[in-house]
């Protein structure tokens, strides 16, 4: 029996199952406590009424209670988590601090210092994988160098699990859970308000383990059909668990062994599921390995794309922020992100395209946009998408790809039900004029209640002009990038 004390300190694995860290200071230790840290270098930027410290508070409760159903606890602390760490592993005498890898930038430095501070007084911080299957250079290509094009890094993802079945395996935690260390009165989770926030007008969702355990259930349902579902934001086809992935209130493990079982029995959409579960993975090894993405363009050549910048491109910025560029779907996508926090893929590739290559407005503006306001926002996911909807990532869309929005909203919302749903003032449109009013007879209008420019804005850009700007713009910088 080891004699060691650890602690575990909790910070994107919010569950007490299937959780890497966890299982090896229980492992490995006779006495183990667990921690989670309201970041205040996280947290000093972020609005007062953030949907994301709401949800995170509400999962921590229910880990409390959940570690205290084991016969452990919880111990919340409010600071700087560089700080607070080393010194709650000083006053708990524990000898090593475990985690879980985090893969961001500004997360390894982080940890890098927590590690030389306790190194210092005579600690160990020992991290983990844990929010990935397969992380940092266990998928490298036949010259063991990084993929920077998904299909073959599916392939040989794939072809990795199948040589190791035993990445999916859980890490068993019930077993251990005598040598958690018992509650005290110095681990109670402080409120919202103790922390300097109030609970938002429309929160997350369902949060917690039993949130996520609740999303997946409902999703299995219908998860067959995710492949040719998915793209219709009006119907109810996605999981909605990318919010649990992010704050790990579910196991990677246990959604992709799912998945790969459904799939082996027939189940078509649960196989185009895993392969958005790998696209999360490949996202987060290029940052890893390419750090520079979170500042510059993946295809350097692209920094040089000569952006629109003054008065009239922060004009247009604000429309596209606020949901007023006079297209409705867009509009619409951009109404659900800021009404919920939440915004349907399909929509933020067409918004993300809309705001580069028809307002030609820099993609880090717009990918700051949605750091601030997406429920999941994750720095890999996040600057991934953004470069390939604006063609500068890697296996990006062709730069002289440009979405339609007309197009793509008579496609993706072809009864225009969704938005309805966010442009109640449109509601009375039927199919025909509800994705472009602007085409539409005035007078049909005016009978319906809907008058352009009081009742919905007329279009900020004309598409066709902006397709052949952005054309020019990406032409000038041809030879220098390559056929992108």
């Amino acid at each position: 029996m080891p004699k060691s004390k650890s602690l575990v300190w909790f910070r994107r694995d919010l569950r007490s199952f299937d959780h890497a860290a966890l299982h090896r200071a229980l492992a490995g230790s006779s006495s183990v406590y667990c921690a989670f840290v309201f970041d205040t270098d996280i947290l000093a930027g972020l609005p007062r009424d953030d949907r994301r410290v709401h949800f995170i508070h509400a999962s921590l409760r229910e880990l409390d209670a959940d570690l205290r159903r084991l016969g452990g606890t919880l111990i919340v602390r409010h600071g700087r988590a560089e700080e607070e760490i080393p010194r709650l592993a000083a006053e708990l005498g524990v000898q090593t601090v475990f985690a879980n890898h985090d893969y961001e930038p500004h997360a390894i430095a982080r940890d890098d210092r927590v590690a030389r501070t306790l190194a210092a007084d005579g600690r160990l911080l020992a991290t983990s994988k844990d929010q990935v299957v397969f992380e940092r250079s266990e998928v490298l290509t036949l010259g063991g160098q990084p993929f920077s094009v998904f299909t073959p890094y599916k392939n040989a993802w794939l072809r990795q699990l199948a040589a190791n079945p035993d990445a999916l395996a859980p890490w068993e935690i019930e077993p251990l859970a005598a040598r958690l260390a018992p509650p005290s009165a110095a681990s109670a989770l402080p409120s919202l308000a103790d922390i300097g926030f109030v609970e938002p007008a429309t929160p997350v969702g369902p949060a917690g383990m039993s949130g996520a355990t609740q999303l997946f259930e409902r999703f299995l349902d219908r998860i067959a059909s995710y492949g040719t579902a998915r793209d219709f934001p009006a119907d109810d086809a996605t999981s909605r668990l990318s919010v649990h992935l992010r704050f790990g209130t579910t196991s990677i493990r246990h959604l992709a062994r799912t998945a790969r079982q459904m799939g082996a029995h027939g189940a078509a959409g649960a196989e185009v599921w895993l392969s958005e579960l790998i696209w999360r993975e490949f996202y987060a090894m290029i940052l890893y390995h390419h750090p520079r993405v979170v500042t510059q363009s993946f295809k350097s050549a692209f920094d040089a794309v000569a952006w629109e910048q003054g008065p009239a491109a922060d004009d247009a910025f604000a429309a596209w922020c606020e949901g007023r560029t006079g297209y409705p779907l867009v509009d619409a996508a951009m109404a659900q992100l800021n009404q919920t926090g939440f915004m349907h893929n399909r929509l933020r590739m067409l918004a993300a395209s809309f705001l580069t290559k028809d307002l030609g407005i820099d993609w880090r503006r717009g990918e700051r946009y949605f750091a601030l306001k997406l429920n999941d926002y994750d720095l890999a996911s996040n600057n991934g998408g953004w470069q390939w909807a604006a063609s500068t990532g890697c296996d990006a869309q062709p730069w002289f790809r440009i979405f339609n929005p007309l197009t793509q909203s008579r496609k993706f919302d072809p009864d225009g039900n969704f938005i309805r749903r966010y442009l109640p003032q449109l509601a009375a449109l039927d199919a025909r004029e509800i994705h472009a009013p602007s085409l539409a007879e005035p007078m049909l209008l005016l009978a319906k209640g809907v008058q352009m420019g009081r009742d919905y804005p007329w279009p900020i850009v004309e598409h066709d002009s902006a397709r052949k700007r952005t054309l020019a713009r990406f032409e000038a910088i041809k030879a220098g990038a390559g056929e992108a």
